[in-house]
């Protein structure tokens, strides 16, 4: 996302928790700042793309956080999936400071980052999503609009709770299938030509069933935390979800069992829970 706003000719001021990891991005152009609060001053826009709520809080509201030099009437753009009660929390306190705060989480895979082809799941003011739109552009290919502040995440969670459930499904389908002798590639394939495909489907099925689990573009433990802040999100609307919370269920399992592992192999938390 960074090597899209350069491409643009943004001017970029880099921060990451391991430096190393943006040494592509100085050569390109950029400027590699020792803290986000180092980062953040003077910019027009700050953007955030990191794991969880804890990682949030870090960045924006810890000591050198972004929100201490973050100018007024700046952009305070965060793409990360947290939970919708810290994003409340988060967008008051950077109002507080005078920031613009879009709350824009995003869909896609890392070459989809690296192409500028993100799906961006935006809540905010159309006031304020109209002036970032240059900043927003360069990283995406559609911006969907769902409300104010809060609603791209509600979005977001509800739809990777969904994708939760069916990358559960597939893997009880594909554990059934091993457990009945049937071959798993054949199985792949039919699956994904079926009916009961979808794009997690078509995704994860074939890497169930050679069991190819190197290189994950997202872990089992992410998943889970994604799964557990959308089913908080259903009960804090009054709305009970059973298959949600069965999805959750089986991420908790596949966390513990390899939490740096591919979500891909919530298959053998099932193989193993039988």
């Amino acid at each position: 996302m960074a090597g899209c706003l350069l491409s643009a000719g943004h001017g970029v001021t880099l921060w990451n928790r391991s430096p190393g990891k943006a040494d592509g991005l100085v050569a390109a152009g950029g400027r590699l700042a020792a803290t986000p609060r180092d980062a953040a001053e003077n910019a027009d826009a700050v953007f955030a793309m990191v794991a969880d709520d804890a990682a949030s809080r870090a960045v924006w509201q810890g000591p050198d956080g972004a929100l201490a030099s973050i100018r007024r009437n700046a952009f305070a753009i965060e793409c990360s999936t947290l939970s919708a009660a810290h994003v409340q929390q988060l967008a008051s306190a950077a109002r507080e400071t005078g920031a613009r705060y879009i709350d824009c989480p995003v869909t896609g895979l890392p070459d989809a980052a690296a192409a500028g082809t993100l799906t961006l799941l935006v809540g905010a003011c159309i006031d304020d999503i109209e002036a970032a739109r240059p900043l927003l552009e360069p990283i995406s290919s559609r911006i969907f609009r769902f409300g104010e502040v809060g609603a791209g995440t509600a979005y977001k969670l509800l739809i990777n709770l969904m994708g939760a459930v069916q990358i559960a499904g597939l893997a009880e389908g594909m554990a059934l299938a091993q457990r009945l002798g049937l071959d798993g590639e054949t199985v792949a394939e039919a699956i994904v030509a079926g009916t009961a495909a979808s794009p997690q489907v078509v995704r994860h099925a074939a890497r169930m069933a050679r069991r190819s689990f190197d290189e994950p573009t997202f872990t089992a433990a992410l998943r889970r935390k994604d799964a557990a802040y959308g089913v908080e999100l259903a009960h804090a609307a009054g709305l009970a979800v059973p298959l949600g919370e069965a999805a959750l269920s089986w991420f908790d399992t596949a966390s513990r069992t390899d939490p740096d592992g591919c979500e891909g192999k919530v298959v053998d938390a099932v193989l193993a829970r039988g």
